[in-house]
């Protein structure tokens, strides 16, 4: 043993200090123990606890565990097991809480202090069988000004006043109601029967502990491993509300191998069997809650959403798994809040968390949590909170439940998913007829009955009245009672029925394979001596319960979660109810899963209209999203779709491009199509130009009648007949040419109509050209011997016409067999319409069949300029200057006309130009002579030709 000490010594002094007063036997046991083994570890261990009772015994004001030994690292540096260390730790840990509740506890009771919610168990139903049932039902009084005591465990020193969660108490009345069934029934577990001892539970682990290491030793005395009840008969322990509190319960309970069934919400972390073997949860799967709420924001059209969670594993989770599908669904995170779980201090939610959530501008705010964990958002400074929110809680926050009846104000309107639970036949009526006198022994029941229906315990006070026996739970307001089961409570029910039709399995099991054995009645009395035996029974437990759902015991199986969306609504007469607007079921089919009417919801007191709950609203059709740089994706600017594009749904990312048959509407919402446009007959413009192209060429046709009619005439003969006959058949055609313009364009009109009116043109400006050259030439030619008479031939005027007329014919040649004139739509020149018009193919090609023509016309202009003053009476050099200034200057004119003109325009501008251009020549050059002709026949005389004789008449006459 000197070995083992010194050695010990070595490695944690303290812990040897703190050793050694205990007895010489326990410490030989220790040194002749294998350092290495398991036993060692367990001998540390009961040293520990026999240490910690013999201080409290002798009240040691200052007793102090070794952090060495504080830790499951101790043990591991000692080389031994991490399993080994681990169940040691939690068991030092455990032993080290109970005796240190159970010297406070010695110095509490010293005081002789009789306090209603410090007793424990509350209220006790003894029977052949019990149950441990472990509910949250009260806590210390709420200071309404600072909330600071709140959560704190209840004081050991004083006995202060307690705050009733009067909701709560529905569930001590489902395990009346449930024992009370089974006890009945005949069927089940008969000549047995079922009793409960009921504990409260605070978020606190040291009380948890307590209750745990009470219900465990029977009695007031914390002795572990000791009943001091008469005979062994508990069954299961009911408990755990929150995972933390089945944490810290189980933490004691799986060192005794007891089941302990948690009612509280499913959470996953619980299903580790190798963690909690002697665990079970009964209430359903909430693995589709998430997708739920997330189906509920998608419904309203919100994306700027909060989160309030739990910060606890849970809430991480479910957090998680919320952030997911709102990605996929184009959702954004306004903020996040987590609540801490462990050291719930109003202080610290009031400085912080509460006030970035009041200050925010996000409009609605999902909260996920259980009851007992969110109790804080009830007993805070509600001021912060702006009614004009939106609150969607999840199914385990009973939103009604709170200790200011006016705090109910600030969630009107609010949306919570319950459980969508069948009914229970018969529950409804059994609290109807719960009252204090049926039950006359139950002092839970008493103590509600006071606080509930506001009854000071004395007799004579005139408040007594509403105390009377006829009083009833149903009478109660929302925020006390509901008559209708809540989902804890239908959790706790079908939890109690699975352990009776366990212990009803193993029984009769137990019956048939040893008819010989004890009778039914005495067999409770070895449940616990074969643990391993019911376990195997628990957990395969599967029933039809009372309201016809299916049971199961093992998580495995466990139903996935039906929702029903209620409406919280509070009116101005301080009532309240939950309206049931929705219905979310994950299982159903697509269509039928999520049920919503909107119509029947209370949004608050703001508005009738559906809260808008978007970071930005939303871009109408016509408009684009613009991300805002740092910001999340739910926050944009809308801009208007460039020139040209559209977007036809709301806020959409981009904007795409009309067809290019189609064009934007003003709105910039739709493509509409476009109107197929044309220079067309049908139309007043191209009525117009086709009367005035015909009119001229009628015109033209009339004078050259007159010519043919009067050619015998002076004036005709005196200008060269045939280049006049020549000009005038040119002139006609160049006239009818425009009206190839008119019309939709086929291929045939394309290639024909700046070929002719280059090749008719031409013809015209070389007749002209060659009328101003006879007559230089004629001049010039007056001189005797003078060579040039040799072209004052008729022949020459000829083939200056056809050489001129020649070229241009062979540009438009090489013109067409190139790249020739075509049919095109053109979709852009025109908003909203298509043009339908002849692309020329060859702009050079175009452009120098003109370059000619303007180059004759010069020509033709020069030449007449010089010719102008000759003498001559029947001179038309003077009239070709002008009708070739009058020619040039419209062509000049229509150039950049042309090029700036777009869609029909530029083939009106074209019409215009040759109609002009014809007419200035037709009018210029034969008008005053038919003046002369028709009107003046006296000037066009042989007398008149003879007084003055001109070489050109001398040419002409030839």
């Amino acid at each position: 043993m000197v070995t083992f000490f010194n050695d010990l010594k070595r490695r944690n002094f303290r812990l040897l200090t703190w050793l050694q007063p205990l007895p010489p036997e326990i410490l030989l046991l220790i040194s002749n123990s294998d350092p290495k083994s398991a036993s060692f570890l367990s001998l540390i261990a009961v040293a520990a606890s026999a240490r910690l009772i013999a201080a409290t015994e002798k009240e040691e004001t200052q007793l102090e565990m070794p952090r060495a030994v504080w830790s499951p690292e101790f043990f591991m540096e000692q080389h031994f097991s991490v399993e080994d260390a681990r169940s040691t730790f939690h068991l030092l840990s455990s032993l080290l809480l109970f005796l240190l509740l159970q010297s406070h506890s010695t110095e509490h009771r010293k005081e002789k202090l009789s306090c209603f919610h410090q007793i424990n168990p509350i209220i006790s139903q003894d029977a052949d069988l019990v149950f441990g049932v472990f509910l949250s039902l009260f806590s210390v009084e709420v200071n309404q000004v600072t909330g600071a005591k709140l959560f704190e465990s209840p004081p050991n020193k004083a006995c202060k006043p307690y705050q009733w969660l009067y909701k709560n108490y529905q569930q001590a009345l489902a395990v009346v109601f449930a024992l009370e069934e089974i006890n009945r029934d005949p069927n089940l577990l008969p000549n047995i029967s079922l009793g409960f001892h009921l504990y409260n539970t605070y978020h606190s682990d040291e009380k948890t502990l307590e209750s745990s290491l009470k219900w465990l030793s029977g009695g007031p005395q914390f002795i572990p491993n000791y009943s001091c009840r008469n005979m062994d008969n508990s069954v299961a322990v009911i408990g755990g509300v929150t995972s933390a509190l089945s944490v810290q319960m189980g933490t004691l309970l799986d060192l005794y191998k007891f089941p302990q069934i948690s009612y509280g919400p499913f959470d996953s972390i619980l299903s580790d069997k190798v963690q909690f073997p002697y665990l079970y949860q009964m209430a359903p799967k909430d693995s589709s809650l998430h997708q739920g709420v997330v189906r509920l924001i998608v419904n309203f059209k919100w994306n700027w959403i909060g989160l309030v969670v739990t910060d606890d594993m849970r809430g991480e989770k479910f957090l998680w798994e919320i952030r997911e599908e709102m990605i996929k669904n184009a959702i954004c995170v306004s903020f996040t809040e987590k609540i801490p779980v462990s050291e719930r201090r109003h202080m610290e939610s009031h400085e912080y968390f509460m006030p970035r959530i009041a200050i925010s501008a996000t409009k609605v705010t999902v909260i996920h949590g259980d009851t007992d964990s969110l109790m804080i958002l009830r007993h805070s400074q509600m001021h912060f909170f702006s009614a004009q929110k939106v609150w969607i809680a999840t199914s385990h926050w009973d939103i009604t439940m709170r200790p200011i009846f006016h705090y109910g104000y600030y969630f009107h309107g609010a949306l919570t998913f319950s459980y969508l639970n069948s009914e229970v036949p018969g529950f409804k009526n059994f609290l109807k007829t719960v009252i204090p006198s049926r039950y006359s022994d139950d002092i839970l029941l008493k103590e509600f009955w006071l606080s509930a229906f506001a009854c000071p315990d004395q007799q004579g006070n005139p408040e007594q009245e509403i105390c009377s026996p006829n009083a009833s739970l149903e009478s109660l307001p929302l925020n006390y009672f509901d008559m209708n089961m809540s989902g804890l409570s239908y959790t706790i029910y079908n939890t109690i029925y699975a352990v009776a039709w366990a212990l009803h399995e193993m029984f009769m099991r137990n019956s048939d394979e040893r008819p010989g054995g004890p009778p039914l009645r005495h067999q409770p009395l070895m449940i616990n001596s074969v643990p391993f035996q019911f376990h195997s029974f628990l957990k395969n437990t599967q029933f039809n319960n009372t309201a016809g759902d299916q049971v199961y015991v093992d998580e495995n199986r466990n139903s996935e979660a039906q929702y029903t969306i209620m409406n919280y609504v509070f009116f101005p007469n301080d009532t309240e109810i939950l309206v049931e607007v929705g219905q979310f079921i994950p299982k159903a089919p697509l269509g039928q899963d999520f049920m919503m009417c909107e119509d029947a919801i209370v949004w608050g007191w703001w508005d009738s209209k559906i809260p808008s709950g978007v970071c930005s609203d939303s871009c109408c059709p016509g408009f684009r999203k613009n991300t805002l740089e740092g910001e999340a994706s739910c926050c944009f600017d809308c801009f208007p779709c460039p020139e040209g594009e559209i977007s036809s749904q709301m806020d959409a990312e981009h904007c795409k491009k009309c067809p290019e048959d189609k064009y934007p509407n003003k709105e910039k919402d739709l493509c509409l199509p476009k109107m197929v446009t044309f220079l067309d007959i049908k139309e007043p413009l191209g009525i117009m130009l086709a009367f005035v192209a015909v009119s001229f060429s009628f015109l033209t046709a009339l004078v050259l009648w007159i010519f043919v009619k009067f050619q015998d005439t002076p004036i005709v003969k005196a200008n060269n007949q045939m280049l006049s006959y020549t000009l005038l058949i040119s002139l006609i055609f160049c006239f009818l040419c425009s009206l190839l313009f008119i019309g939709h364009p086929t291929t045939t009109t394309c290639l024909l109509q700046q070929t002719v009116l280059g090749v008719v043109f031409t013809v015209a400006v070389s007749s002209i050209l060659a009328k101003t050259l006879i007559v230089i030439l004629a001049f010039r030619s007056i001189r005797p011997g003078s060579r040039i008479q040799m072209f004052l031939s008729p022949r020459v005027s000829n083939y200056v016409v056809l050489i001129c007329s020649g070229i241009q014919m062979i540009f438009c040649g090489i013109w067409l067999g190139t790249y020739p004139p075509f049919p095109e739509a053109d979709t852009h020149s025109e908003y909203g319409h298509i043009i339908i018009r002849c692309n020329e193919g060859s702009a050079f090609a175009f452009y120098c069949v003109l370059g000619y023509m303007g180059f004759l016309a010069l020509g033709s202009f020069t030449v007449a300029f010089l010719a102008r003053n000759l003498p001559d009476t029947f001179n038309e050099a003077k009239f070709i200057t002008f009708s070739m200034l009058v020619f040039c200057s419209v062509w000049a004119s229509f150039l950049p006309t042309y090029q700036s003109a777009k869609g029909k325009a530029m083939v009106t501008v074209e019409i215009f130009a040759i109609l002009a251009s014809s007419a200035g020549l037709l009018g210029c050059i034969f008008i005053p002579k038919c003046y002369v002709i028709l009107l003046k026949p006296d000037r066009n005389t042989p007398n008149r030709f003879r007084m003055i004789r001109s070489p050109v008449a001398r040419f002409s006459s030839r």
